[in-house]
């Protein structure tokens, strides 16, 4: 299997997703040593596993415990994900980060349109005050490729936030303002807008900083406050090379190359069919070919059919994670 065609890129349906996921599986079980041991203690017959729904899933736990890497290739980069004091953090390591690149970029623009074509602002202190985040490394990109001078970063300079801000409303030009959760949040407390056309986009996760709040809550404030209609997010992690994205409402979408699937609470090697049932979200992302591409996380989900899904929460004593942590 060549790991560099990125041809699961260019997936178009599911019996295209089919076959790709099943030969990166099959690659992935002979060459990635942890997700090797993992499937042989589980018994799993490889000649029978015909579906990517029968692919067993790697607790995404052993990105802290383990090197999950396929191959032997160089690593070139290490993300790292955050955690307060005393936390075991885990680590992605990535052997190609032209994949990375391809991903977020390729993910942006179906959702967004390409980067260069808007005003991108980013509210990330927490993320931009530790080393190693992989959200970090997207949004420096994503801000090279905009075309617009106002783009970049605001750490804690609200004030010029709040001015650059206005500046766009009155050029009429299409901003996304991405931000952590509890920096928003810290921003309406002192500035209100009205600006209808701006995509506020939240990233999740409080840090420690404030307390975790319900999402609807959450986005009625941010609303309220930008004077816009929806509150966008940003559905990705330290494991994965790829990213959902939520234009409204909590309900994310995935690009075609990763899939959201729900594994039973009680039984975590189940798969659930039913639409709108809680259950363990289970992510296939066909770009972490170098790592694992099948992860049962720690979030709570439910699936409204079409490919979009919902984060409910998270199980109980999971730690606590920087991306899209919210709690119905």
């Amino acid at each position: 299997m060549n790991n560099n065609t990125g041809h699961f890129f260019y997936i178009q349906n599911e019996t295209q997703f089919n076959e790709i996921a099943l030969a990166t599986f099959r690659h992935q079980a002979a060459n990635c040593k942890v997700y090797a041991e993992y499937i042989f203690h589980l018994k799993v017959d490889l000649d029978a596993i015909t579906h990517y729904s029968q692919i067993p899933f790697l607790p995404i736990s052993f990105f802290k415990s383990h090197s999950v890497i396929n191959g032997t290739k160089p690593v070139e980069i290490t993300f790292s994900s955050s955690g307060t004091t005393g936390q075991i953090t885990s680590k992605h390591l990535v052997q190609d980060l032209s994949i990375y690149e391809e991903s977020y970029n390729k993910a942006f623009e179906l959702f967004y349109g390409p980067a260069e074509n808007c005003c991108l602002l980013a509210l990330l202190p927490s993320y931009l005050e530790r080393d190693g985040s992989s959200l970090i490394y997207m949004v420096d990109d994503l801000l090279k490729q905009s075309k617009h001078p106002l783009s970049g970063y605001f750490l804690h300079n609200h004030q010029e936030l709040y001015h650059t801000l206005l500046q766009l409303q009155l050029a009429k030009q299409k901003t996304i303002l991405i931000g952590v959760t509890y920096a928003l949040l810290d921003f309406i407390e002192q500035y209100q807008l009205n600006f209808p056309e701006l995509i506020v986009m939240e990233t999740g996760g409080m840090k420690g900083k404030r307390k975790e709040m319900v999402r609807a809550e959450l986005h009625q404030l941010l609303s309220a406050a930008f004077g816009v209609a929806h509150i966008h997010s940003e559905y990705g992690m330290t494991e994965l090379l790829s990213q959902g994205y939520s234009k409204g409402e909590g309900i994310f979408e995935c690009p075609p190359w990763m899939k959201i699937l729900l594994r039973d609470t009680s039984d975590p090697l189940s798969i659930l069919d039913e639409k709108y049932t809680t259950g363990g979200i289970n992510v296939i992302d066909l770009a972490n070919i170098n790592s694992c591409s099948f992860i049962a996380t720690q979030d709570l989900g439910k699936l409204h059919g079409q490919g979009k899904f919902e984060i409910m929460g998270r199980f109980d004593n999971a730690d606590i994670r920087g991306c899209n942590l919210l709690v119905q």
